[in-house]
């Protein structure tokens, strides 16, 4: 599997490719905030990490780059909530 997570601003999502299938989640941003809204796996993926991992990297340049999120997604909201140490970023 691969680990590098791709911001993907054209389509406002970060992106992670595996076995030429790409997992994604979509934002919003505006002023500082980005709102992670939904959350996509493709059934060829399902059950791998591959969305956990899709999250770990959006949140690791989400906190790089300095925004605060809302975690309008439920998959983005539980993630954060069973690792604690991305709570701060919460807005």
């Amino acid at each position: 599997m691969s680990d590098t997570v791709q911001n993907n601003p054209s389509k406002k999502r970060y992106e992670l490719t595996v076995e030429g299938h790409t997992a994604a989640t979509y934002y919003t941003l505006s002023n500082g905030v980005i709102t992670f809204v939904h959350t996509e796996v493709p059934k060829e993926l399902e059950g791998r990490g591959v969305g956990s991992k899709l999250i770990k990297g959006a949140l690791d340049q989400v906190r790089a780059d300095g925004l605060k999120v809302v975690a309008q997604c439920p998959f983005v909201k539980a993630y954060i909530g069973k690792h604690a140490e991305y709570a701060d970023l919460l807005k």
